[in-house]
């Protein structure tokens, strides 16, 4: 019963709707209504960089080095292009390019020497030694406190640096020490270097729950 309602309806549409052809035909327009195209045309013009001839002239004002505000193109091209002070390009698919978003009038006639330039925390962490430890399973909070992040543990039976999820911290199990310490290679360094990047094992300053770091 419901099919042959069905096969009537379809037909009843079928004999009111116009025909592909003649005056009363169906027309469909292919332009949109955004005239913005949906990818970057490839001949979108480049940025233009903001360093120019004049900060290589002298100023009377000082800077954060407490001397004359003065950079040459050369160096100051490179400052701006360059990611971070210990990394050149980027490390997200997520992350502009900083030659990208230091352009613009905001930025003319800028000592790049004097604009914010943290390290990169991705080369940071790696700087961090090995935690040996003897229990199959360690934890980690990174520190406690407002800095630190919610405690997760970390399963190290297995033949290799296991590093944090949170915050990169590695640890390794004693059993496994001769084997990592055979590897040409490592993520991570096995001892302390003494580079100035490390921190202690111990980050607390204090007891309390909520210890800041």
């Amino acid at each position: 019963m419901l099919a042959s309602t069905c096969r009537r309806l379809h037909r009843a549409l079928n004999a009111h709707l116009p025909s592909s052809s003649g005056p009363f035909a169906l027309r469909y327009s292919t332009q949109t209504d955004n005239p913005i195209p949906a990818n970057p045309s490839p001949n979108t013009p480049k940025s233009h960089s903001p360093v120019s001839a004049t900060n290589e002239l002298p100023t009377s004002s000082e800077g954060s080095f407490d001397k004359s505000l003065q950079e040459s193109m050369e160096k100051g091209e490179e400052l701006r292009t360059t990611q971070a002070p210990n990394r050149k390009g980027i490390w997200s698919r997520s992350q502009q390019p900083r030659e990208k978003a230091m352009a613009g009038p905001r930025f003319e006639q800028m000592i790049m020497a004097d604009q914010p330039r943290p390290y990169a925390a991705i080369d940071l962490i790696h700087k961090q030694p090995v935690r040996w430890t003897h229990e199959r399973t360690v934890s980690c909070d990174g520190g406690g406190g407002p800095l630190g992040h919610p405690r997760i543990f970390i399963n190290v039976d297995k033949p290799q640096i296991c590093w944090c999820t949170y915050c990169g911290l590695p640890f390794a199990h004693e059993h496994h020490r001769e084997l990592l310490e055979s590897q040409p290679t490592t993520t991570y360094p096995l001892e302390p270097t003494g580079d100035a990047a490390e921190v202690q094992e111990s980050q607390r300053i204090t007891n309390e729950p909520f210890g800041q770091r």
